[in-house]
């Protein structure tokens, strides 16, 4: 177990390039299951999610090869899906989310699959109905086997059909399409999410030889294939990384560059940092921070106060609402932040009360943040870090606090950030990984 030590208070300067996207990667790296051909994935990073789903792989006899540490290419010819019903392939899967999305390849190609207990983050309840509904509706049945924890399905009757999302739920969504790509007959999906990678995914699979209709919309068409083929893909830059970084300047008054930031592809991102009173200049495809002492948090027309909550895209992302609310702390005003996904995900705030910060917890689902206006630095403290969108906004804090905080089970922000603490060095952080 390691922890980082942070001497906060000092202004940063300089480049940073955002890493390849999480979300995206764990999907895309699972679609390599969908084909005995090699695809080649680039710009992967380098972070314990990832790592710890190309290890499952080659558990399953994936072949792996790793020209370079950002780029795999991938061949899965021949697939032990057994492993996925052993007790190692249990133990591993509790550390990682995003192994459910290996349920929709397996199922399309092998017309079987695996799936125990998810595990991950601990933000609130993370339902698979979504999942197994949508592969219900393809035709697959499924039983969960109490004394062994997995959910077993059964995909040999698997086929197109009409399928109305509960939830535009990302994950369910990719793991629907990967699922539906090669089941004979038409399936349309609605109330699909429809996000950058989800797009990004379904592109992929079109080269692969899918044929998929509406990609960028919330409606799909999914005309099954019997057969798919390799290609190549680069991720996209992580948006979660590029926001957290907006916020990281805003808050410790830095100027930064975020270099290659997939401005297209960030939404409505860049606008709600800005209704936090955060200046930034677009640069062709970087963004620019420039030193803030103020920024002031805007109102309604009305005068009333600003609510930030997260919605299904185009609407806000969940994964930045933590780092929105660090990054007000010390903005002029007030703002409500609205968590409406997860329950347990606001319960960090009582470490960055202590820090000094005015944060009213209304319930396990909103919070009230007064700005401090700078009239006074959140102060070090020791924290331990409950997840990984928690633990960076913890890690901004105490950057931009007063004295030295200790970040405790940084394990959980290696999951989604590479290198954090050496990138942040370069730009002038005093930062450092040792061990607890």
């Amino acid at each position: 177990m390691h922890s980082f030590e942070v001497i906060g208070g000092k202004k940063l300067k300089g480049e940073i390039v955002p890493q390849g996207a999480k979300n995206e990667a764990l999907q895309i790296i699972s679609a390599v299951l969908l084909t005995p051909e090699s695809v080649t994935i680039k710009n992967i990073p380098d972070i314990l999610d990832v790592n710890l789903l190309i290890e499952l792989l080659m558990d399953m006899n994936v072949q792996v090869h790793r020209p370079q540490r950002d780029t795999c290419i991938f061949c899965a010819q021949e697939v032990n899906i057994d492993y996925l019903h052993s007790q190692e392939f249990k133990n591993k899967s509790t550390r990682l989310r995003g192994v459910v999305l290996l349920a929709g390849p397996l199922l399309a190609r092998f017309r079987k699959a695996f799936i125990p207990k998810p595990g991950g983050d601990k933000i609130g309840r993370r339902r698979l109905d979504t999942h197994l509904t949508g592969f219900e509706k393809l035709g697959t049945t499924f039983t969960h086997h109490v004394e062994d924890g997995f959910f077993h399905l059964d995909g040999k009757k698997l086929r197109g059909s009409h399928i109305t999302l509960d939830e535009p739920s990302v994950t369910g969504t990719a793991n629907i399409i990967m699922a539906a790509v090669m089941a004979p007959g038409t399936t349309t999906i609605y109330n699909a999410a429809c996000e950058p990678y989800i797009q990004q995914l379904c592109k992929m699979l079109n080269r692969m030889g899918a044929n998929i209709i509406g990609i960028g919309s919330n409606s799909l068409t999914i005309n099954g294939v019997s057969y798919l083929g390799g290609t190549e893909h680069t991720l996209l830059p992580d948006m979660i990384e590029v926001g957290s970084f907006i916020g990281l300047a805003a808050m410790t008054q830095s100027d930064l560059l975020i270099k290659n930031a997939g401005v297209e592809h960030l939404g409505i991102i860049p606008e709600k940092f800005q209704q936090l009173g955060i200046k930034m200049n677009f640069i062709g495809d970087d963004i620019h921070i420039p030193e803030q002492e103020v920024y002031e948090i805007s109102r309604y027309f009305d005068g009333s106060v600003l609510t930030i909550y997260d919605h299904p895209w185009p609407g806000f992302t969940p994964d930045l609402l933590s780092i929105i609310l660090v990054t007000a702390i010390q903005a002029k005003g007030s703002v409500l932040i609205h968590q409406k996904m997860f329950e347990s995900r606001l319960f960090f705030v009582d470490k960055l009360i202590d820090m000094g910060a005015q944060i009213i917890l209304c319930d396990p689902h909103r919070a009230v943040v007064i700005g401090l206006e700078r009239e006074q630095k959140l102060r070090g403290i020791t924290m331990s870090s409950p997840d990984i969108r928690a633990g960076v906004a913890l890690l901004i804090a105490a950057l931009s606090a007063e004295g030295k905080s200790t970040i405790q089970n940084i394990e959980q922000i290696d999951r989604g950030y590479q290198f954090i603490d050496e990138r942040l060095r370069k730009l002038g952080a005093d930062i450092k990984r040792i061990k607890a």
